[in-house]
């Protein structure tokens, strides 16, 4: 055990005892207001991988390079004048507009400062839906991605252990917020039945969590490959 006293982080501290004390914002604009001075920040640090800024109902949206997602939110993580150190939600935004690509969102609070930003990336129609996963920055993220993989199909590159998380790992009916899903499914009922039925229910995923021998057979091959040699899953 450490002797080190315990130290609360306490919302607001790192910005200094001359900040106002927060208060409810009233009369918010739709469009412009303050901007999350970390926006002006990550222009000036990473340029053209900043692609827009938008101040929407007093809340600050970034909207940055997908290939460099990683390399920005570790950034805003670790300088000592951002302290991103939350990730509150990862998710995704698929609109009815065909032309409109595929939104990637995280949402990131900066404890110390008392800052929301929103970041996102933009993924068009056509091309893989993979993005950087910031696993390795938030271990909170990991099963932020998951959903967001198991609800939209996007692949989070880097994930320690990547698989769904709300539907079954055999699920067959594709993504369920797919603009694309139909509200029914693509299987008739008494196919998705017969398929929830068909799952065992005492299978799990790691060994530790094995309630009985047996259902370790009742694993897909793969899936008894990759427990067999011993590897983790995220935490």
């Amino acid at each position: 055990m450490s002797d080190a006293p315990f130290t609360p982080v306490l919302a607001g501290y790192a910005a200094g005892s001359e900040q106002p004390a927060p208060v409810t914002p009233k009369n918010v604009p739709y469009h412009g207001g303050p901007t999350n001075p970390s926006a002006g920040a990550l222009k000036a640090r990473f340029g053209d991988a900043i692609v827009r800024v938008d101040v929407v109902w007093g809340e600050t949206t970034v909207i940055v390079d997908r290939a460099r997602v990683n390399e920005i939110v570790r950034w805003l993580h670790d300088d000592p004048q951002q302290r991103y150190d939350y990730c509150s939600d990862i998710t995704a935004v698929e609109f009815r507009d065909l032309e409109r690509p595929i939104e990637v969102v995280w949402h990131l609070r900066s404890i110390p400062f008392r800052r929301f930003l929103r970041l996102k990336t933009l993924l068009p129609k056509g091309q893989p839906l993979a993005v950087p996963s910031v696993y390795d920055i938030y271990r909170g993220a990991d099963w932020l991605e998951r959903e967001c993989y198991d609800m939209f199909g996007i692949r989070f590159e880097g994930h320690p252990d990547l698989r769904r998380l709300l539907m079954w790992e055999q699920y067959k009916e594709g993504f369920p917020l797919r603009k694309d899903f139909p509200m029914r499914g693509r299987f008739s009922r008494s196919e998705q039945l017969r398929q929830a039925l068909a799952q065992n229910p005492e299978t799990r995923y790691s060994m530790e969590e094995l309630s009985i021998a047996e259902a370790f057979e009742d694993l897909p091959a793969d899936m008894r490959q990759r427990l067999g040699g011993g590897e983790k899953v995220g935490e």
